[in-house]
C-alpha cells in the first residue's frame, strides 16, 4: 500500500478533527503518477482505510488494478480535482471543505477582499467566490478553475471552499488559513465595514511573502 494512500487518509482525518469537514462532506485528492488518488464517495471518515482511496487516470477512468478496494467509488467531485491537477502542473494536492465560515460566505456569494494581509496566502488580493453550479458537474469544475486563476484557494457559491498546494500538507494548511480568514471577515462584518488594504499595500505583502515558509509559491 502506497504512502500516498496513508497520507491522503491522514489529511482527510485531520480535516474532520479540525472541524473543517463533518460527516461525509468534503473530499481530497493528490497527484499520483499519470493519475490521481481521491477520497471515496459517501464514506464516513472514521470508516476509511488506505485501501478505500480511489485511483483514477486523467480521463476520469477508475482502475481496479490500482485500487485497494473494489467497492469504493470516487468522490462525486472528482471532475474539479482532475481538472485542477491537469490545468495546474505546480499543484499536487486539492482539498475541498464545507467548513462553516467559508461556506457561510459562499452562501452569501461573497468574495473575501484584502481586509487582512494574510489574504495573500491564497495567491492574490482577494479570495474569489465561484458562481453556483450543481455539485459533481462539469459546470462546477469550470467555475472553480476560473475562480482559481492565479489563486490557490476559492469559495464555491452555496457550497464550500477549495484550497490547492504543492503537497497535501500545504493544501491542508491553506484550507485551515482560509477558514480562519473567512471567520475573521464574517466577524468584522458583524461590527461594520472593514477597511481594505490597497493594491500597493498588498503588493508589498506579496513581495514579503516570496519564499516565506509554507506560503511561498508552489
Amino acid at each position: 500500500m502506497s504512502q500516498l494512500r496513508e497520507q491522503l487518509l491522514q489529511v482527510t482525518r485531520a480535516l474532520s478533527e479540525l472541524g473543517l469537514n463533518r460527516g461525509t462532506s468534503g473530499n481530497v485528492s493528490v497527484r499520483d503518477g499519470h493519475g490521481m488518488l481521491v477520497t471515496p464517495s459517501g464514506m464516513a471518515v472514521e470508516l476509511m482505510t488506505p485501501h478505500d482511496m480511489v485511483w483514477m487516470d486523467m480521463q476520469g477512468n477508475v482502475s481496479s488494478k490500482s485500487n485497494g478496494s473494489d467497492e469504493a467509488k470516487p468522490t462525486s467531485e472528482w471532475r474539479f480535482h482532475r481538472d485542477i491537477l491537469q490545468a495546474r502542473p505546480e499543484v499536487h494536492a486539492v482539498v475541498h471543505t464545507h467548513s462553516s465560515f467559508a461556506t457561510t460566505l459562499a452562501c452569501l456569494r461573497l468574495d473575501v477582499p484584502a481586509f487582512h494581509y494574510m489574504i495573500a496566502v491564497a495567491g492574490g488580493d482577494d479570495i474569489r467566490c465561484a458562481p453556483y453550479a450543481l455539485f459533481g458537474s462539469q459546470a462546477l469544475s469550470d467555475a472553480a478553475l476560473s475562480a482559481l486563476s492565479e489563486r490557490r484557494a476559492c469559495l464555491l457559491a452555496n457550497h464550500g471552499m477549495i484550497a490547492v498546494g504543492a503537497s497535501l500538507q500545504q493544501a491542508l494548511a491553506l484550507a485551515v488559513e482560509v477558514e480562519n480568514l473567512c471567520e475573521q471577515y464574517w466577524r468584522a462584518l458583524q461590527v461594520g465595514e472593514p477597511h481594505l488594504l490597497s493594491a500597493i499595500e498588498m503588493q508589498a505583502v506579496h513581495v514579503q511573502f516570496q519564499g516565506y515558509g509554507s506560503w511561498k509559491s508552489p
